[in-house]
């Protein structure tokens, strides 16, 4: 049997399916609502289309003018009927090629988005060939298949190890943060993401002839896929992952000891008091709040600190969590983007260290651009009076479930 019969037999099977991968109109739009404001009428690549679920949701929802990609003809066909019917023609266009020698000149969208595609020429190509795509500003968004369990089963390894080697939530914004991103979000998809994919599919491959050309091998890999999804759902899943590239103007890096005079004096130059000064020492000092690495400054271009962030071990109830206090940039920078620089990049390393959430007493009008809302939301207070605007969270990992309850920060904080 010719491996052409086979791929042919594999498309036959997913023609005419609601979706090519575990994906959902709902996680599409948590998705988009990560990347934040779009401009109107944004610019969007959808690679890796489809028959284009993700592409008819852009175009209808956020009005984006959308250039669809695939490989495979017959999808973009049903796309195109598709989007006519619905009053979508003029604003989705389809095109067949390659996602990894893409036609399009430096700068051209607002948005690439990318799912359950990236796979075809991994995770770390999609990103370093994509990211020169995205105008000043723009975002892309892709999903990932990773491991979710900390020892996934040999029976689990040995299916993945053969077919597209997984890794970890932390390893996968690692890599994106090494090739030159911030993680505006990372959005674990349900299990009934799944489902949305594989209950028509698995319906598909009950009613497929087996006897034609190719048909028998597809529908081997199909169910075994399947299977190993059923018997294995608690060790992987797909991620979201929504990034923009990192404004190039600022440096970002820990804290090194020679710093500490530097950070001093940014934390007494952008305070009316010494306080945040000597609250940075002071935390400085306590081993349990301490936490190495979590100090970090973005450098202005004659290598001088511009700017610091700072996030301590603090708890909500008996549950760990990290405090992002304090925030500080030097007078003659302020309002440069320094600030947004090094939060993103401290943020970052709280991510790739898998801390659950991280919690901010400030500004309500400021700290929402990262992803912070209310902490009350999530039944989370401070033992102090502060209004409730003010207080809030942003929660890196909900898989785990967010805990309630009062916040207990180090005593340096005086609180």
């Amino acid at each position: 049997m010719s491996d052409n019969a086979v791929h042919d037999a594999f498309f036959a099977l997913h023609h005419g399916l609601p979706r090519q991968g575990p994906g959902s109109d709902s996680t599409s739009r948590r998705l988009l609502t990560l990347a934040g404001p779009l401009p109107t009428r944004p610019r969007v690549l959808d690679l890796g289309c489809g028959p284009g679920r993700s592409a008819l949701l852009l175009a209808g929802e956020a009005g984006a003018r959308v250039t669809a990609v695939d490989l495979h003809q017959p999808f973009l066909d049903e796309l195109r009927h598709t989007a006519e019917a619905r009053g979508l023609g003029d604003t989705i266009r389809t095109i067949r090629a390659d996602m990894a020698e893409l036609p399009f000149p430096d700068g051209s969208f607002d948005l690439v988005w990318a799912e359950s595609s990236a796979y075809s020429i991994g995770f770390d190509t999609a990103l370093r060939q994509w990211r020169r795509l995205l105008a000043p500003g723009g975002s892309l968004v892709l999903t990932e298949c990773e491991w979710t369990a900390g020892a996934p089963s040999a029976e689990a390894r040995a299916f993945w190890d053969q077919h597209y080697a997984l890794r970890t939530n932390a390893e996968n914004v690692s890599a994106a943060v090494a090739a030159g991103y911030s993680v505006l979000g990372v959005h674990r998809q349900p299990d009934s993401d799944w489902d949305e994919y594989y209950g028509p599919l698995c319906e598909r491959a009950d009613a497929a002839d087996s006897s034609a050309p190719g048909m028998a091998q597809a529908l081997a890999a199909t169910r075994a896929e399947i299977a190993m999804r059923r018997d294995h759902a608690a060790e992987y899943g797909y991620t979201g992952y929504v990034l923009r590239p990192a404004d190039p103007r600022w440096h970002t890096r820990p804290e090194r000891a020679a710093d500490i005079p530097a950070v001093r004096a940014v934390n007494a130059a952008a305070f009316p008091t010494a306080e945040e000064a000597g609250l940075v020492d002071a935390l400085r000092a306590d081993g349990d709040a301490w936490l190495p690495g979590m100090s970090y400054v973005a450098e202005a271009a004659d290598g001088s600190v511009a700017a610091y962030a700072l996030l301590t071990r603090c708890h909500i109830g008996d549950v760990p969590a990290v405090a992002l206090a304090p925030v500080a940039v030097t007078p003659g920078h302020q309002r440069g983007g320094a600030g947004q620089a090094v939060v993103r990049a401290v943020l970052d390393v709280a991510r790739i260290r898998q801390e659950r959430l991280v919690l901010v007493l400030g500004h309500p009008g400021y700290y929402p651009r990262f992803g912070f809302e209310p902490a009350s939301r999530y039944g989370i207070r401070p033992a102090f009076e502060v209004p409730d605007e003010a207080m809030l969270v942003l929660v890196l990992d909900g898989s785990r479930g967010v805990p309630q309850g009062t916040i207990h920060y180090p005593a340096a904080f005086g609180v």
